[in-house]
């Protein structure tokens, strides 16, 4: 079975192409123009076991804003295309992440019912060049488009760099199970269906 999704998205303010493959882990490339956006999206991938290539442009010079939305869009949309139906997967998956100080729950239902329930109280509102505003632009449009449900909530934090990538990463673990092969047949749900 070839689980594998592609998304290409050009506006008048980005610029991007995604691939994700969950049966390849190791194949991480992410290049994005925002190297906190890389190295989160790089940690998702390798401890989600999948992997992605991420090349995007955007108006960086107005703000990150529009790029990592996109991103998200794209990411969710590359998702989607690789579950497919969503036959033999497991569906559920829930991972509880350390970093130092910090803990961030992901629990994920491949449903096809779009939600997100953000509860992370990042501590800062910008370091570096990044605005942690941002991680719920990226959390929200990679759930819509990605067509599932998603609950992500900081359990414990401190360092805004640590609850950022726990939640990253906590995602990638959960996606991980959730994508897994049940090795039963048919689609998970008592519907018979879980895409429109």
């Amino acid at each position: 079975m070839d689980r594998v999704g592609v998304c290409e998205r050009c506006t008048g303010e980005t610029v991007i192409r995604v691939r994700i493959a969950l049966d390849e882990p190791g194949g991480i490339a992410s290049h994005t123009g925002v190297p906190f956006v890389d190295h989160m999206l790089t940690a998702m991938a390798f401890h989600g076991g999948f992997g992605i290539e991420v090349e995007a442009q955007g108006d960086l010079e107005v703000d990150a804003h529009h790029l990592v939305e996109d991103v998200g869009i794209c990411l969710g949309r590359a998702l989607a295309e690789a579950v497919g139906e969503a036959e033999g997967i497991e569906r559920f998956g829930q991972s509880s992440i350390p970093m130092d100080e910090s803990l961030v729950t992901a629990v994920v239902d491949l449903s096809g019912r779009p939600f997100l329930r953000y509860d992370l109280a990042v501590p800062e509102r910008q370091f570096g060049a990044f605005h942690t505003d941002l991680l719920l632009e990226f959390f929200r449009a990679f759930t819509i488009n990605a067509g599932m449900t998603l609950h992500l909530r900081l359990d414990a934090g401190g360092n805004a760099h640590h609850v950022s990538e726990a939640a990253f990463k906590s995602l990638g673990r959960a996606l991980r199970s959730a994508v897994g092969l049940s090795g039963v047949e048919g689609v998970p749900s008592t519907k018979g269906r879980l895409r429109e």
